[in-house]
């Protein structure tokens, strides 16, 4: 039997009404809000436990079976300490969450290490010679991660209304732990980010004529408003370059533009800037806190 067949309730040994088990796992996830990549790490290591396991019923399976797995990971596997908690996090929330029992608190895991590092920071310069050898919306979001202290899905999931020119400020919405924050829109953005909604707008009016312009809209908005996804207002502020059709609504959407294009784009400018030290888009936030501290 293979991971795939976990999908089917003959797998599970469940009766065929019953929910299935990685199916329940997104729907608690997505009743409680979680984001979508929560939900698919969730998903993985509830699919790796039964795996390794040989497909053993989820019945016949409890603390100590989690235990096993927990320390394996950590002796077999030789995972960090953020990715053994992370699957410790999942397998908790199928028992409590799901299943609805309690295993009580797992002891005696062999718990990863956590590793002491310290964060990359670049120089002035050297965040000026990534950026110059950056060009469009990448090096438009980079430029928020380092002056507003963004972090990369903060930055990709703004709409068009969190951004205040007015006030110059931008509101995150749902950022780490669920919190909105508001932070600053600094000044030599704000140029270039003028520029960018019209060019947006213009996308967003023309996907309007075609029948489109829909973008997904948080919890039960669409419900209630059932316009509110073609709104400008709540366009995504850095739209994918694609649409796709929703197949629950049938709606043609955009999504905003996917992380890993940016992350992409980081990787390549970092390189032929010629840097010697490793650099990612959250090096940007490290960045822009250690020169606040420099600057006094």
């Amino acid at each position: 039997m293979s991971a795939t067949d976990l999908e089917s309730p003959a797998a599970t040994g469940a009766p065929e009404t019953a929910p299935r088990l990685l199916e329940g796992v997104r729907e608690a996830t997505r009743v409680r809000h979680y984001s979508r990549s929560t939900e698919r790490s969730y998903v993985k290591w509830v699919r790796r436990l039964v795996v390794f396991h040989g497909m053993r019923h989820r019945r016949h399976m409890g603390s100590s079976e989690i235990r096993e797995f927990l320390t394996s990971l950590a002796i077999d596997k030789s995972v960090g300490a953020s990715t053994q908690n992370q699957a410790l996090c999942a397998l908790l929330f199928l028992y409590r969450e799901v299943l609805d029992q309690n295993p009580g608190w797992i002891d005696d895991v062999v718990r990863a290490k956590p590793p002491r590092r310290l964060p990359e920071i670049l120089s002035g310069e050297e965040v000026r010679a990534v950026l110059d050898r950056m060009h469009g919306t990448p090096r438009l979001m980079c430029m928020l991660l380092y002056g507003a202290e963004l972090r990369l899905m903060e930055c990709a999931t703004l709409r068009v209304k969190d951004l205040d020119f007015r006030r110059n400020e931008i509101i995150v919405r749902r950022g780490k732990g669920g919190r909105d924050r508001r932070t600053m829109l600094p000044g030599a953005v704000q140029a270039n980010l003028r520029e960018h909604p019209s060019r947006v707008r213009a996308q967003h009016r023309e996907d309007l004529r075609r029948g489109a312009g829909w973008v997904a809209t948080p919890d039960a908005l669409g419900s209630k408003f059932p316009g509110a996804g073609r709104e400008w207002t709540w366009h995504w502020a850095f739209p994918a370059a694609r649409r796709y059709r929703d197949p629950g609504t049938r709606q043609i959407r955009r999504h905003h533009l996917h992380e890993t294009v940016v992350q992409r784009a980081v990787r390549v400018a970092v390189q032929r800037a010629g840097l010697s030290q490793r650099a990612t888009c959250h090096t940007f936030r490290h960045s822009f806190a250690t020169h606040l501290l420099k600057d006094g």
